[in-house]
């Protein structure tokens, strides 16, 4: 039997039930696709064209990050230190009609999937505008991506006619399926103070109808209920629920001005939540009750946001922040744990973007989208427990490899 690639002698962390953690192992690739994953001695019995030595390295599934804007790193460090609204109306919408053009989101988007995979990055879910020029980038990078055109009720950079917005979406969704093997088209929807329920309604039918799934900021500051008039006296989540938006193909972006019904509502109806500790601290948005959407077991995963809002795409740095985040606001040390945070970033985020049959977890039959991590770094050792180096002492610097579908794409640290 010939296969194509065996990462071998490493410390294998799989992100599979159980949290296992397995030492001195190896993970069988064939075709991109992960035939086998445990101890090293039990591939004696394969003939493999190409061995990985992970030797003093951790072999894990790669991160996910579930809610960027990437051509948004144009304005990293752009009209920093703003309220949200400000900062939003004030600076960022008005510079995105001045300097958001087809050339420069497929710029800089691809400059923010580099950023991702030498950081350990190999699956983010994207919303913006000229989407299909995001694609391209993307599909240059290599990198894998669900992919939303942005929806917003008034001109856009791409869509200058508001009532053509679904259409527009629709169209880059119906050109875009199925045509890359790593990209995966949604509907993004901005958010319900943007999109009138009119729009809200149509574009989540349109992504039914398309089998793809649909992305909406929800409840990200305090006062966002007070701008939505068609919300009435109901909250976010429940006026979103209302207008049918709720379902288990929907990922709810921040989550952060949520109560108990709220969480109900969500656990209900099946939908997902992308977390974005480090934009909602700098906007100061408030903290999500993220504890409470995984005792509920609803599907949490960790993002970054984009970079005017965080300002990198570093979800080693992510996870650090959401762990010691959630200490804090509860005043309680054992809350979020370094086991669950690590979850949120890798099967947990799969799951969160409808990838989890995909992707997240290191296991037979899914892609191989691996990372390695280097554990021979003075501030990785002693390593009692490699959950807690992951998330409290690794650094995005300590990624030394990387690959999606079995395609090596980061090598020694360098991008290939």
């Amino acid at each position: 039997m010939s296969n194509d690639i065996l990462i071998e002698n490493g410390l294998l962390i799989p992100m599979t039930q159980g949290r296992p953690v397995i030492e001195n192992s190896s993970v069988l690739i064939s075709n991109g696709i992960i035939q086998d994953a445990g101890r090293a001695e039990i591939f004696s019995r394969y003939d493999v064209k190409t061995c990985i030595d992970a030797k003093g390295k951790i072999i894990m599934p790669g991160l996910v990050n579930c809610h960027t804007h990437l051509p948004m790193s144009m304005f990293r460090g752009f009209a920093d230190d703003l309220p949200l609204d400000v900062w939003l109306n004030e600076h960022i919408f008005p510079a995105e009609a001045k300097q958001v053009n087809p050339e420069t989101v497929e710029k800089w988007a691809y400059h923010s999937c580099t950023e991702m995979l030498l950081s350990g990055t190999t699956t983010c879910c994207d919303g913006y505008f000229y989407e299909e020029n995001v694609v391209k980038a993307v599909a240059a990078s290599g990198i894998r991506a669900v992919a939303g055109q942005g929806i917003i009720d008034f001109p856009a950079p791409g869509v200058p006619d508001p009532l053509q917005n679904i259409n527009i979406a629709v169209d880059f969704v119906k050109r875009t399926k199925d045509r890359y093997a790593n990209i995966y088209p949604s509907i993004f929807c901005h958010s319900a103070y943007t999109c009138s329920a009119r729009t809200l309604i149509k574009a989540k039918s349109a992504a039914s109808d398309l089998g793809v799934m649909f992305q909406i900021h929800a409840a990200e500051t305090e006062n966002e209920k007070n701008m939505v008039k068609e919300a009435g006296k109901s909250s976010i989540i429940e006026y979103l629920e209302l207008t049918g938006v709720l379902d288990e193909n929907t990922l709810l972006v921040h989550g952060v001005w949520i109560d108990d019904d709220d969480i109900e509502l969500i656990k209900k109806a099946g939908a997902k939540v992308a977390h974005c500790p480090e934009s909602n601290m700098k906007l100061a948005s408030g903290i999500a009750p993220v504890t409470s959407l995984i005792e509920r077991k609803v599907a949490v995963g960790l993002g970054t946001d984009g970079c005017a809002s965080n300002n990198d795409h570093d979800l080693f740095g992510e996870m650090d922040t959401a762990a010691k985040l959630h200490k804090i606001a509860l005043m309680d040390p054992c809350a979020m744990d370094a086991g669950t945070v690590l979850e949120m970033a890798t099967i947990k985020g799969a799951e969160a973007i409808g990838l989890g049959s995909v992707t997240g977890s290191i296991e037979k039959g899914k892609k191989a989208d691996i990372i390695l991590v280097d554990t021979d770094k003075p501030h990785m050792n002693p390593m009692y427990n490699p959950f807690s180096a992951l998330v409290y002492s690794a650094k995005a610097s300590d990624v030394s490899l990387v690959m999606v579908g079995g395609r090596i794409l980061v090598q020694n640290g360098k991008l290939l």
